[in-house]
């Protein structure tokens, strides 16, 4: 199962959670969050994917930080429409600095339930559905949704899982990850439950969930 630390903030910080070999680091582009990232980041392995996080951002600024960062994927946290997600993609495809597909993770919230209904019209337009917990913020909330609504998954479409994973939830993982539901699970997300402060992740704790994961 892949990882991904989202909400990276501080280079030394970077740098030390790069050390454990996650599959994605997270970069929020939000100026309203406390992990907005605005700095730049150090170099890092050719294994790690980096992610913007954008929360109805303009293309131009996506497109924007695609190139200064370098980014491999953007995650849309927004009320982003298919159409939009389409003209992204398209956007920085033509591009002349474009070396690389981006890889588009588009965000739904759930929390007791969910209409999978509104699903279908991304399915052509993004590479991965991310699943995160309905709450007063557009992520980082701090608390897991109810995995079980996943067993209604309707697609094939691989998705991240996140919304308050931390190492208390490793057992529940484990039993997630061996049912139905975690078919189509790709990567397991985390975020605000491996914090020191906002933006500043334990190393300690990710050490300790990464083998956890292995197992």
């Amino acid at each position: 199962m892949r990882l991904k630390v989202c909400g990276m903030k501080y280079q030394d910080n970077i740098e030390q959670v790069a050390v454990l070999q996650p599959d994605y680091l997270g970069f929020i582009f939000y100026e309203k969050s406390a992990r907005h990232f605005d700095s730049e980041i150090p170099k890092l392995s050719s294994s790690i994917k980096k992610v913007g996080v954008f929360v109805d951002a303009s293309l131009d600024d996506i497109l924007e930080k695609i190139k200064t960062h370098n980014l491999q994927a953007v995650q849309l946290h927004g009320e982003e429409s298919p159409e939009y997600c389409a003209t992204l993609k398209k956007r920085h495809a033509g591009l002349d600095s474009a070396s690389h597909p981006i890889e588009l993770i588009k965000v739904f919230s759930i929390k007791d339930e969910f209409n999978f209904e509104v699903l279908k019209p991304y399915e052509s337009v993004c590479d991965y559905f991310l699943f995160d917990t309905k709450g007063k913020l557009p992520g980082g909330n701090g608390y897991t949704f109810d995995w079980n609504v996943l067993n209604k998954y309707p697609s094939t479409k691989p998705f991240f899982l996140s919304g308050g994973i931390g190492c208390e939830e490793a057992d529940k993982l484990k039993e997630f990850i061996q049912s139905p539901a975690s078919k189509f699970c790709y990567t397991i997300d985390v975020n605000s439950k491996f914090e020191i402060e906002p933006g500043l992740k334990n190393i300690e704790l990710l050490k300790y969930f990464r083998e956890k994961l292995k197992e």
